[in-house]
């Protein structure tokens, strides 16, 4: 990812709102960025609302930023106009041609214009990454607190100097914590992959070499498992809209197995509309068309004949592919069938060109009794490394409500 190094001229932008098909045909020549960042992602978050803003030189669009706005949570008439204005994984641009004073203090306006008391950005890039083999060999020990403790394989030698810049502009940087943010992690499980070994498959109707170099980072029950799945009566499919209700139900039995809270049928039926919305045809609700991101959502399934063992929901856009939701049966277990799956996203992200492949956000806790141990020994054992991002960094446009509200938010969290 490039980083956020400071380019010889910092002039303000102009800011302004911009269409559906106006941000598409940006971030579709932007390839590493978010999903997060898409214009159809507002269909999905219906809670908010979404505006696609842009950032001009003249006439020159240089920076996009998708803002979700959420309203203060509080029955009070004269606050009824002030809400959060958050920013995930943005603004997008090209970072060795824009300097961060370009983009950020032009949007504080603009959004303090539209009634923002606090604005959230999520800047991409990453910031250190750690090897997951160590890791994983770290938690095992037992002997350091936090991953950040252990010596990284990859450091960007802008952060501190960025991080620098955004506390002169006035942002508060995140606070340290064990636990998953409000927003989107600060620390996320990425695997590396490498299209360019090839994607042929062996001449004894093995792994292809991409596929095998991905496998080679998994640890030895994580590897030996997934190749397992392929040996068993699986069939792996791609699902349709239709098979969403069937997805539903296995989510479900999940979250109450696995303890944990899900997500109605109709967030899954939105997220699978809006993200395919670009595809195909052109005709969608947002107006983008064809000139919307290479993004697609897919539903994968694993049965064993008619019984539904796994599924799973993945995105890709541009060069980035995410494992962002999990189901599975407690049934035939030895079938190994979320392995299957995992391997499936990981040969269809290849055969996209996709270098990263996400695993989603996890604790920096090396604390092996820590509750979120078991998440970050899952990911790691799937060959991901740990990679610390910026972080979400707050502006307090009224500092008294922005405080309020984060109150108001640790005590609901």
């Amino acid at each position: 990812m490039p980083d956020l190094a400071s380019p010889t001229t910092a002039r303000p932008l102009t800011v302004r709102r911009i269409t559906a098909a106006e941000h598409g045909r940006f971030l579709a020549d932007h390839p590493g960025s978010s999903f997060l960042q898409n214009p159809h992602w507002p269909g999905v978050k219906i809670d908010w609302r979404g505006d696609s803003i842009g950032f001009f030189d003249g006439e020159s669009l240089r920076a996009t930023a998708l803002v979700l706005f959420r309203r203060l949570p509080v029955p009070v008439p004269v606050l009824k106009n002030r809400s959060l204005a958050y920013i995930a994984e943005g603004p997008v641009f090209d970072r060795s041609q824009v300097a961060l004073e370009s983009v950020l203090p032009p949007l504080v306006q603009y959004l303090k214009s539209r009634g923002a008391f606090l604005v959230r950005v999520g800047l991409p890039g990453v910031v250190r990454r750690w090897d997951g083999s160590e890791v994983r060999r770290a938690l095992a020990a037992g002997e350091h607190r936090s991953v950040t403790q252990l010596e990284p394989i990859d450091t960007d030698s802008a952060a501190d100097g960025v991080r620098a810049r955004l506390s002169a502009m006035g942002w508060q940087a995140p606070a340290e914590s064990e636990e998953f943010e409000a927003g989107q992690p600060q620390f996320q499980a990425r695997i590396p992959l490498q299209p360019e070994l090839g994607l042929e498959p062996a001449a004894d109707g093995g792994f292809s070499p991409a596929v095998e170099a991905a496998l080679s980072r998994m640890d030895q029950t994580s590897r030996r498992q997934t190749r397992k799945s392929t040996r068993s009566e699986l069939t792996v499919s791609r699902g349709t809209a239709e098979d969403l209700p069937a997805w539903q139900a296995l989510y479900e039995e999940t979250a109450q197995r696995d303890g944990f809270t899900g997500r109605p049928l109709a967030y899954f039926e939105r997220m699978f509309r809006e993200l395919n919305s670009g595809l195909g045809s052109g005709a969608d609700s947002g107006g983008a068309g064809d000139t919307a991101p290479d993004t697609e959502c897919t539903l994968y399934l694993a049965h064993l004949q008619d019984q539904l063992l796994a599924a799973a929901i993945y995105v890709r856009q541009g060069q980035f592919s995410w494992y962002v939701y999990g189901a599975s049966s407690s049934a035939e277990r030895k079938r190994y069938a979320p392995r299957a799956l995992q391997l499936r996203q990981i040969e269809d992200s290849l055969a996209a060109g996709c270098t990263w492949y996400d695993l989603g956000g996890m604790s920096p806790s090396l604390d092996p009794q820590y509750e979120l141990a078991g998440l970050t020994r899952f990911k790691t054992t799937m060959g991901a490394d740990v990679i610390q991002t910026y972080g979400e960094w707050d502006y307090p446009v009224n500092p008294l409500l922005a405080k309020a509200f984060n109150l108001y938010m640790a005590r609901r969290g």
